[in-house]
């Protein structure tokens, strides 16, 4: 069975908010600096799987997350500084602020520590076999 583009709109529009905020948010994502731009995307694919149901709350889900990395760059503050050790803990209780749970498997939490390690500068060699 396949959506129509009205459900699909619908769909998306659940998924990532209003389409221009969603352009918005990536234009900003794009702007930031290599490594926080890696970060960021890392994040924003983890989160994916704890979208909330209404667009207006993931909108400002992924907006805050690009408020936060936009400071942190004109701070200066490394990648490490901003997730933690543990960049899993990180996504997951930022989301917390937007929605009471998702679904994130495994493969997505190891991904995830894989691409903050990368981004950080991070010797990732062993990391990469397990994904």
């Amino acid at each position: 069975m396949t959506m129509s583009d009205a459900e699909k709109g619908g769909f998306l529009a659940k998924v990532i908010g209003p389409k221009r905020r969603w352009r918005e948010y990536q234009a900003r994502v794009r702007r930031l600096p290599p490594n926080q731009r890696t970060a960021v995307e890392a994040i924003e694919r983890y989160l994916m799987h704890f979208v909330p149901t209404d667009g207006d709350s993931s909108a400002s889900m992924f907006e805050d997350l690009a408020d936060l990395f936009e400071q942190a760059a004109a701070d200066g503050t490394p990648i490490r500084g901003i997730v933690g050790d543990d960049p899993v803990e990180f996504a997951e209780a930022f989301v917390k602020n937007y929605s009471d749970g998702g679904y994130a498997p495994a493969r997505e939490r190891k991904r995830l520590i894989a691409d903050i390690a990368r981004s950080a500068g991070e010797d990732t060699a062993e990391d990469d076999k397990t994904l």
